[in-house]
C-alpha cells in the first residue's frame, strides 16, 4: 500500500465517492462520518494523511485540527481540508488550524491525487529522518528535539522582477526578509549568494500569458540542483489555471501551488507553513549528520573509532588485493597508560591521550587511517606501503612520542610517554578482503611481543619480518 489515508465527513456519498477514488490509487482507506468517530479511528492506528471537510459549520472541524497537531502522534501527519470556502476568510481559518492545503469542492479527481502524492512524500521523508533521529538518540548521540526557529529566506521568481510589487506585500503581510530575482538569476543564485529557503515561484503575471513550460522547467530545476533541492516551492498558479497545471506542478517538485486569487495574508500563511516545514527537516538532516558523525568518531580525541575503522581496513585490503600492493597496519599502545591516570590523574591522562593523537596525525599522510580503537591502543593503516616503509614509519611514530615529554601541568612533572607497536603487513600475501581479521589479529600478536620484550618498541608480524 502506498499509504494509509482517513477520510472525515459526514456525507455519506462523499465519504464514498472519494474512498472509490482512493482505493483504486492503492491507497488504504478508512472513512468516518464524525469527529468523534475519527478520533477512536486515529486513536488505534495514527493515518498517514486525513481529509477533513471544512464545510459549515466549520467550528468543530477546526477545534479537531488544532488537536491533531497538539498531539505528538499526529502532529506531521498532513492534514487536507475539504469543502466549498466561500470566503477568504474560511480559507484561512482552515489553514491556521493547520491544515496543510485546501481543496474546494467538486475537486478534481488529478489535482486530489496529486495533492496526495505530494503531501505523502513529504511526510515519508519527515518519517524517515526522524526514525533515524530516534536511533541515533537511543544511541546516546542526542539531545531530546527543541523547537527550531529561524527567520528564513524567502525570494519571489518573476520575470518583472524590477516592478513586481509582490515581494513588497509578501513581507508586509509575513514579516519575513522577501528578495525578488527573474528565473534565470534563481538558478543562479545557488553560486552568488546564500540559498533561500522557499521560493515562491509567480506563474501569473497580470496582463501575461503564463507560460506554464518554462515554470515546469524552472521547478524540476530547481529541484534536481544539490544547492537548491531541499528549498521549498511554493507556486502562484493563474486563475484561469486547470487543476491538470497545479497537479503537474506538485508533480515536478513544488510543494505547495495557490491561485493567483488567493489573498496576500494566505500566500503568506502558506509561505511561512513552508518555511516551518523546511526549518525542521533542516534540523533533522544536521542531527542526522552530526549523529552519523559521532557513531564514527572518539568524542575526546576525534579520530575515527573502531566502528569506522574496520569497513574502512577491509576496503583498503580489497584495494590493494585488486591492484596487486601491500598495506601496512599497526596496533599502538601506550606503554604503562594506567600508571599515568593513577599518579597525575585521569584529566591529565586525557591529555596525554590527546596529545599522542596530535603527533600520530601530524606524522602521517593524508592517505593514512588512523583511529582510537581501544581506551590507549590506536590503529595506524597506511596504503602503498612496503615492510620496509612500514618498519620506519612506526619507529619514527615512536621517537616522536618518546622524544617529548608530557607535561603534567604548570609546575609538574614532565611525563615521559613511550609506545608499543605491533606491524602486520596485507594485501600481496593476503587471500582477501576476508583476511581483514586476521591481519589485525597478527598486528594484535606483535603488539604482545613488543609488550613482553620491555615495551618501547616495534615489532613485526612473523610472516612480515
Amino acid at each position: 500500500m502506498s499509504g494509509h489515508i482517513l477520510i472525515v465527513d459526514s456525507v455519506a456519498t462523499n465519504r464514498i465517492v472519494l474512498k472509490v477514488k482512493l482505493d483504486a490509487a492503492q491507497y488504504r482507506v478508512d472513512a468516518c462520518a464524525s469527529i468523534a468517530d475519527a478520533q477512536r479511528a486515529i486513536a488505534a492506528e495514527p493515518p498517514d494523511l486525513i481529509l477533513v471537510e471544512f464545510s459549515p459549520p466549520t467550528d468543530q472541524a477546526r477545534t479537531f485540527c488544532i488537536a491533531l497537531r497538539a498531539a505528538p502522534a499526529t502532529a506531521g501527519v498532513p492534514i487536507v481540508a475539504t469543502g466549498h470556502f466561500d470566503s477568504a476568510a474560511d480559507r484561512l481559518a482552515a489553514l491556521a488550524a493547520g491544515a496543510d492545503d485546501i481543496l474546494v469542492k467538486p475537486i478534481a479527481d488529478n489535482l486530489l491525487q496529486a495533492r496526495i502524492r505530494s503531501l505523502l512524500r513529504a511526510r515519508h521523508a519527515d518519517s524517515e529522518l526522524r526514525l533515524r533521529e530516534d536511533t541515533r538518540r537511543a544511541l546516546g548521540f542526542a539531545e531530546t528535539g527543541v523547537d527550531f526557529i529561524k527567520t528564513g529566506a524567502i525570494t519571489v521568481v518573476s520575470d518583472q522582477a524590477a516592478s513586481d510589487p509582490l515581494n513588497l506585500s509578501l513581507a508586509k503581510a509575513s514579516g519575513l526578509r522577501v528578495a525578488v530575482l527573474g528565473p534565470d538569476a534563481a538558478l543562479e543564485r545557488p553560486v552568488a549568494g546564500p540559498v533561500p529557503d522557499v521560493f515562491v515561484i509567480r506563474a501569473a503575471i497580470p496582463g501575461q500569458r503564463p507560460d506554464m513550460a518554462r515554470v515546469f522547467r524552472l521547478i524540476a530545476d530547481l529541484r534536481s540542483r544539490a544547492e537548491t533541492r531541499h528549498a521549498a516551492q511554493l507556486v502562484i498558479a493563474p486563475a484561469a489555471a486547470t487543476p491538470e497545471v497545479a497537479a503537474m506542478a506538485l508533480d515536478l517538485g513544488a510543494n505547495d501551488v495557490v491561485s493567483e486569487d488567493a489573498s496576500i495574508a494566505e500566500i503568506a500563511l502558506r509561505t511561512k507553513m513552508l518555511l516551518r516545514r523546511k526549518a525542521n527537516l533542516d534540523r533533522l538532516r544536521d542531527t542526522v549528520q552530526s549523529g552519523l558523525q559521532a557513531a564514527v568518531t572518539d568524542p575526546l580525541t576525534g579520530l575515527y573509532n573502531r566502528r569506522y575503522a574496520m569497513p574502512h581496513l577491509a576496503a583498503m585490503a580489497e584495494r590493494a588485493q585488486s591492484a596487486g600492493r601491500d598495506f601496512a597496519l599497526m596496533v599502538l599502545d601506550i606503554d604503562h597508560f594506567k600508571t599515568i591516570n593513577d599518579r597525575f590523574g585521569h584529566a591529565v591522562g586525557d591529555k596525554v591521550l590527546v596529545g599522542v593523537t596530535q603527533r600520530l596525525r601530524d606524522n602521517l599522510r593524508a592517505v593514512d587511517l588512523i583511529a582510537r580503537i581501544g581506551g590507549e591502543e590506536f590503529l595506524v593503516a597506511m596504503p602503498d606501503t612496503s615492510i620496509a616503509q612500514a618498519r620506519g614509519a612506526a619507529e619514527r611514530l615512536r621517537g616522536l612520542v618518546e622524544d617529548a615529554p608530557f607535561m603534567s601541568g604548570e609546575s609538574g612533572p614532565p611525563i615521559k610517554v613511550t609506545l608499543s607497536i605491533g606491524v602486520a603487513m596485507g594485501g600481496l600475501s593476503a587471500k582477501g578482503p576476508a583476511d581483514v581479521m586476521d591481519i589485525m589479529q597478527r598486528a594484535d600478536a606483535a603488539l604482545y611481543a613488543a609488550k613482553s620484550a620491555g615495551r618501547n618498541m616495534v615489532t613485526m608480524s612473523q610472516s612480515a619480518a
